[in-house]
């Protein structure tokens, strides 16, 4: 699907059709409900995750603030012991980013 962009001088440019945008949830609360039981079954696992693969995979929704809720939801995830930093990944543009794996009492939590 093309995009139709007019063109200063008045002609048409075709583009690539705009992407689709993910869903966007308001309520900070209300995404965390959400998406913490993907990332707490991850963390189950103790396979080694990248969020934003996790995000993508499972389509999961945006938070209020993206730029920085994701950041806060993962701090505490980390600080309540379920998860620890593994080492590092990269992003579909190639920077880098934190590799997560679930710790020993993520697992023995998800096992009880």
């Amino acid at each position: 699907m093309t995009h139709i962009q007019p063109a200063f001088d008045g002609t048409e440019l075709a583009a690539a059709a705009p992407s689709i945008a993910r869903r966007k949830i308001d309520d900070y609360n209300a995404w965390v409900t959400e998406v913490r039981p993907v990332f707490e079954e991850i963390a189950r696992t103790g396979q080694p995750f990248l969020c934003w693969k996790v995000a993508k995979d499972n389509d999961l929704p945006d938070p209020p603030d993206r730029d920085h809720d994701w950041g806060r939801f993962v701090a505490t995830l980390h600080r309540e012991g379920l998860i620890r930093l593994d080492s590092f990944g990269l992003t579909r543009d190639k920077s880098a980013v934190r590799r997560w794996r679930g710790t020993s009492a993520a697992r023995r939590d998800g096992a009880a």
